[in-house]
């Protein structure tokens, strides 16, 4: 008799092969076009993953019987009987970086110059810091160089939230001039005294809806290095994508450090992948004193969550978002903020400025004192002046979120203040999300639509690409990282390469660092030529009708 075992356990180095291969394709593509923004994937093994030789393994362990090792997707099949035994033709094929690059460029052969071309960009920005004298504080009254009669971003914001025309080039000239450094490009301070251990911001999910085979959907790592790091948003396949990201134990160590996880809303796409991480987590900690982990998110968030720890240890404490809205962290923290303005705000579902603010409102849940004590805490070990949570309009209770890190003092005594990262969850432009981005060195707002399909956008309560780049340049943010595509652009979205200049595409494992934000608009045209053929891709009906 012969006895066949599928031998699972030992074959870690399975764990190291890329099983989705398109995806794994183009994240090699990015990373050979720009290594700086894309690092190589988890997945590639330098050695043989957790130090072991299978094939050594193999020899000496199993002699007494014919062993198969398993393999990603091996199938065995018990009937028909005809079919009976190993079925290896789902087994994806074996292909490495290298072969994967030599098959780029015998496809796009210009492309080869391209790396060295981005590198110059991170050479010159270090060259040019270390050239610039100290910034004066003169202050002078500019236009902003968005704004002339040709301008492709005609439209600013209006009271209700949405783009509005003006019928003449002085008005609208003189509602938008504002008080701001000469040179509005000017590299904030904390950008210019950033750290390669600050902060850095990794898009594990930039996909609208549902998962395809290059964009998964919502999920953003903010990387706080040795004061932890947290999670904005959730979606499905998260886990997934640090694994890819950040490989087996690097994605257990991120989990395992997380401070808080901030959800902004309740649809689908941006917290199911939320309990797998949980549950890891749990996993990991067992046996270790440690704390639960924080949750903020709306209030039906919860429910979904006492559900599910049913079936696992999710060890988590929830906060509701309308808790975390600024007057009561501000309150929390110390600051001065009247209960009214507070209680006003909490007791709205919608977001102010949404044709459904007055339909319903409901009061939020009874302060959890714990959990905002828990806040606090959290607030202070990554190293936060604050977060906070902005109501925006999308669907009852969504969310923005703004995050600001505390000033620190160069080595000179001068006090430099924190970076500030605002995300708005899915939204129409709103006034308060325009208002909560002010000065912010990073906005990442959704784009799920190109500018031609504003209707749907606005039927949906979403935003087009051309409305994101107006809120954050309206708000005087220093760079603005568009996400959240309709998964019709399931590469490279449609854009205006004219509205970009302090603006950048993001996409699946890409890892922006708070010193490289001098040179982030300067790639994306590069990236393009990556995708010259591939803008955009026909759908089948299906996704086009789960999309829609």
């Amino acid at each position: 008799m012969v006895t066949i075992s599928l031998l699972c356990d030992t074959c870690s180095k399975n764990m190291e092969v890329p099983i989705l291969k398109g995806s794994a394709r183009i994240s090699s593509r990015l990373n050979f076009v720009c290594p700086q923004l894309f690092p190589s994937s988890g997945f590639w093994p330098v050695e043989p993953a957790n130090g072991i030789d299978l094939e050594k393994n193999k020899s000496t362990s199993f002699q007494a019987c014919e062993s198969v090792a398993a393999a990603n997707l091996l199938k065995f099949r018990l009937r028909p009987y005809a079919q009976l035994g190993l079925d290896r033709a789902s087994i994806p094929s074996l292909f490495s970086y290298e072969e994967i690059v030599d098959e780029l460029i015998s496809e796009i052969p210009e492309i080869k110059e391209v790396p060295e071309q981005i590198s110059k960009f991170w050479q010159s920005s270090v060259d040019q810091k270390n050239a610039l004298a100290p910034a004066g504080k003169h202050m002078l009254m500019v236009e902003e160089p968005w704004i002339s009669k040709d301008s492709c971003l005609p439209d600013i914001l209006d009271e209700q939230g949405n783009l509005a025309k003006f019928q003449d080039d002085s008005s609208l000239r003189e509602s938008v001039w504002r008080k701001r450094p000469k040179g509005n490009s000017e590299t904030p301070c904390c950008v210019e005294n950033a750290t390669r251990e600050d902060m850095e911001i990794t898009f594990l999910g930039t996909g609208s809806s549902q998962p395809s085979k290059y964009r998964n959907v919502s999920s953003i790592y903010i990387n706080l290095f040795a004061r932890g790091g947290m999670l904005l948003d959730c979606g499905e396949g998260t886990l997934g994508q640090l694994k890819r990201r950040f490989g087996v134990s690097g994605a257990d160590e991120a989990v395992k450090n997380l401070r808080c996880i901030w959800i902004s809303h309740i649809h689908a796409d941006h917290h199911t992948g939320l309990a797998r991480v949980l549950a890891l987590r749990s996993k990991l900690l067992n046996g270790v004193p440690h704390k639960p982990l924080l949750v903020i998110g709306p209030k039906q968030l919860l429910r979904f969550l006492n559900a599910y720890s049913t079936l696992e240890d999710l060890d988590m404490q929830f906060l509701d978002c309308r808790q975390t809205l600024k007057p009561s962290v501000e309150e929390l923290l110390g600051d001065n903020a009247t209960e009214s303005a507070t209680t006003q705000l909490e007791n709205t579902m919608f977001a102010p400025g949404s044709r459904m603010e007055n339909y319903n409102k409901k009061p939020s849940s009874p302060k959890d004192t714990t959990a905002l004590a828990n806040l606090k805490e959290v607030l202070h070990e990554s190293g936060l002046e604050i977060l906070y949570s902005v109501p925006v309009v999308h669907c009852a209770q969504a969310f923005g979120v703004v995050l600001r890190a505390k000033e620190k003092v160069s080595s000179a005594g001068k006090a430099i203040p924190g970076w500030k990262v605002v995300y708005s969850g899915d939204t129409r432009p709103c006034p308060a999300l325009v208002d909560a981005s002010r000065d912010a060195t990073v906005l990442i707002h959704e784009a799920t639509f190109e500018d031609s399909m504003k209707d749907e956008a606005i039927a949906r309560n979403h935003s087009t690409t051309k409305e994101a780049i107006a809120v954050g340049t309206s708000a005087g943010a220093y760079r603005i990282i568009l996400t959240h595509f309709s998964q019709r652009y399931p590469k490279i979205p449609v854009f205006d390469e004219e509205d970009m200049h302090k603006t950048c595409i993001a996409f699946d494992l890409m890892s922006v660092n708070l010193a490289d934000l001098p040179v982030l608009p300067k790639v994306l045209p590069h990236l393009k030529l990556l995708f010259k053929d591939e803008m955009v891709v026909e759908e089948s009906d299906e996704v086009l009708e789960a999309v829609v």
